[in-house]
């Protein structure tokens, strides 16, 4: 399920949650399927498993998933309804444009790698 890239920049426990929204939105997972719980994921996946509980924790904070105590930890029934407000996401958006904007990309290059990115991330193709 989860495969971090221990070569990226990009910090293992961000790798997760980024990988957890992304199984999310194609529909790999579900709402209130469970997850691995945080010391079975960092052996499935040889990390310290504070690193997997940071993830987690932001995760939860998102309301992306909810761990019930002696259950486990579940996706959302409604993961990410609280980050629809736009503004959050243009703040989210803007230091990426500016990289890009900065490496010589055109608006309409930019426009279409975030056309690219909702296709693939869009499992029903109403992003297009």
């Amino acid at each position: 399920m989860f495969r971090p890239d221990f070569k990226s920049s990009v910090p293992i426990y961000e790798q997760i949650i980024a990988q957890a929204k992304e199984y999310v939105l194609k529909g790999y997972l579900s709402p209130n399927d469970p997850l691995p719980s945080i010391r079975k994921l960092a052996v499935m996946i040889d990390v310290n498993p504070n690193t997997v509980a940071k993830a987690y924790n932001e995760l939860e904070r998102q309301h992306i998933i909810v761990t019930i105590r002696g259950k486990g930890t579940f996706v959302s029934e409604n993961p990410m309804t609280d980050m629809r407000e736009q503004s959050i996401f243009v703040d989210k958006l803007k230091p990426v444009v500016a990289e890009m904007l900065l490496a010589g990309m055109s608006g309409e290059e930019i426009l279409g790698c975030v056309g690219e990115v909702i296709g693939s991330l869009d499992p029903t193709g109403k992003g297009e």
